[in-house]
């Protein structure tokens, strides 16, 4: 099985040009050729572009790609080891920028008057109320927008200290009430989730049961958030949306 060079740079996402250059500088030369003088590329020639295109995403020139390819005591499968560890430490690398910037925001956003290193060292364990705002903006409630940000500019660092020991004394006690089998509709569930509601009341703005009840459904599928949840006790996101709607229910009716 063979490919042409219109087929090749459409699986690997590059131009008819960049196979035409790398065959040029004998970097990758197509396996075959028709009657009429044009590229066909086997699997091998597809392995080698693969190997080619690692290497040129990780930032090595492509003189070094070739000398590296072209290494005959060189191993296919050390080739992959080394490209794994390289992309591996990468993706770290990336990360790490990408939660920076994260941070950054989350500071700014918030109004917090810290120093950059106290920024980071609240945010580093995140509160799931950090995101209050952005539920805001979703479903346009301004007014508890504006009031949230009016209320947060004036804390310090140990306000916001305050409200993660309270988020982690309450999420232990929203464990346990898990562990022990109780229903997402059952007085304990409902209080906890009432005592959610106030903490965000107490710290934010003035949450309604309209309104918690549509954070109860963004804890479910705003990946965030549920990975905060269930980080506290698999399982605790979907229960806790269901105890807020089932909290709802008891105070609206």
């Amino acid at each position: 099985m063979s490919y042409s060079v219109g087929q090749v740079a459409d699986f690997a996402g590059v131009t008819v040009r960049t196979l035409h250059h790398y065959d040029e500088i004998g970097l990758l030369v197509p396996g075959e050729r028709t009657h009429a003088g044009h590229r066909r590329y086997g699997d091998a020639d597809l392995d080698r572009l693969q190997q080619i295109l690692f290497y040129r995403e990780l930032g090595f020139p492509l003189e070094e790609v070739a000398a590296l390819l072209d290494d005959p005591d060189a191993d296919p499968r050390a080739h992959l080891r080394r490209q794994h560890e390289l992309l591996t430490a990468r993706i770290e690398r990336l990360q790490k920028m990408a939660a920076a910037v994260e941070h950054a925001m989350e500071a700014r956003e918030m109004g917090i008057d810290l120093t950059p290193e106290e920024r980071f060292e609240v945010f580093g364990d995140r509160d799931p109320e950090q995101y209050a705002e952005e539920a805001e903006r979703r479903w346009g409630g301004t007014s508890e927008y504006a009031e949230s940000q009016r209320r947060t500019a004036r804390y310090t660092k140990d306000d916001w200290k305050r409200v993660q020991d309270e988020v982690a004394a309450w999420g232990e006690r929203y464990d346990a009430l898990m562990a022990a089998g109780e229903p997402a509709s059952g007085e304990r569930a409902m209080d906890l989730a009432e005592e959610h509601r106030q903490h965000i009341c107490t710290w934010f703005y003035d949450c309604s049961y309209e309104l918690h009840r549509c954070l109860g459904e963004m804890y479910v599928s705003d990946e965030r958030f549920k990975a905060f949840y269930d980080a506290m006790r698999p399982g605790l996101a979907e229960h806790l949306r269901d105890a807020i709607a089932a909290n709802a229910d008891r105070h609206e009716g």
